[in-house]
């Protein structure tokens, strides 16, 4: 399995420092809801303190964590892809305190520094494929039927 990245230190440090211009500091409290599957992506966020779960709605009483977010992560990739809606629910699993980017502002500042908006795309694109694989891992463990002995 691939070594999990890092949003800011994944980013070359001019990009980073750029990224940053746009920064705005926010905090969560433990049990709140970051927002729901289906609602508007416009932001996302990189979190420096506490934990977030990521969260699918299974039936109308019960949602499923599908992954854990802890310092430095990413917390949010559908602002970057159309239809800008959330694919997942997020919650505070613990106080919370992150950097929060407006999406929009982010989209422009990348038309602006082409190289920015490069660097942004793949290192998301790497974080989305580090997740899916350890997702994969998970539901493997989770559903492999143990073979007994012939």
């Amino acid at each position: 399995m691939t070594k999990a990245i890092k949003l800011l230190t994944a980013l070359p440090r001019k990009q980073r420092e750029r990224l940053m211009e746009l920064a705005k500091e926010v905090s969560f409290p433990e049990d709140t809801r970051i927002f729901e599957a289906g609602g508007t992506a416009d932001r996302f966020w990189v979190i420096r303190s506490g934990a977030v779960h990521l969260d699918q709605q299974v039936t109308p009483q019960r949602r499923v964590t599908v992954a854990s977010l802890g310092a430095g992560d990413l917390l949010g990739w559908s602002w970057l892809f159309p239809p800008y809606e959330w694919d997942f629910g997020a919650e505070a699993f613990s106080p919370v305190r992150a950097y929060e980017f407006d999406g929009a502002a982010v989209l422009a500042l990348s038309v602006e520094d082409p190289l920015l908006g490069l660097s942004l795309v793949r290192t998301v694109a790497e974080i989305l494929a580090n997740r899916l694989e350890t997702t994969r891992g998970r539901l493997l463990e989770q559903y492999t039927i143990p073979r007994r002995g012939i």
